[in-house]
């Protein structure tokens, strides 16, 4: 079993930043990437980024290029998403997941994590 928490959301003004943190425990051999993802109200779950936990190699979808980076600590088995230069429309819950292989599908990735609220508002 793996257990994934995020942390990290609140409220942030447009154009600011935050960095997300995803705590990652359990059986290391059951997964290989690390994702995020973000769900705004009435719409589907979507893929923003992954991160490779052999190479460490990170893995951006078009939609999002430019704003976010992934990063992870090997020490803490941990990974971070930060975005900067945050709009409205960048609120939504954020989640990670664990899963065997790249994909930005939400359906390819085994384990969530119950997900951090951001909200970008003045």
């Amino acid at each position: 079993q793996v257990q994934l928490v995020e942390s990290g959301g609140g409220l942030v003004q447009p154009g600011g930043s935050v960095t997300l943190t995803c705590a990652v425990s359990g059986n290391t051999r059951d997964y290989d990437v690390i994702g995020w993802f973000r769900q705004a109200p009435g719409k589907e779950r979507g893929g923003i980024s992954c991160i490779s936990t052999r190479t460490d190699s990170p893995y951006y979808y078009d939609s999002v290029r430019g704003r976010f980076t992934i990063s992870r600590d090997r020490e803490k088995n941990t990974v971070y998403l930060q975005i900067n230069s945050l709009k409205p429309e960048d609120t939504a819950t954020y989640y990670c997941a664990a899963g065997s292989f790249i994909s930005e599908l939400p359906s390819d990735y085994d384990y969530w994590g119950q997900g951090t609220q951001v909200t970008v508002s003045s």
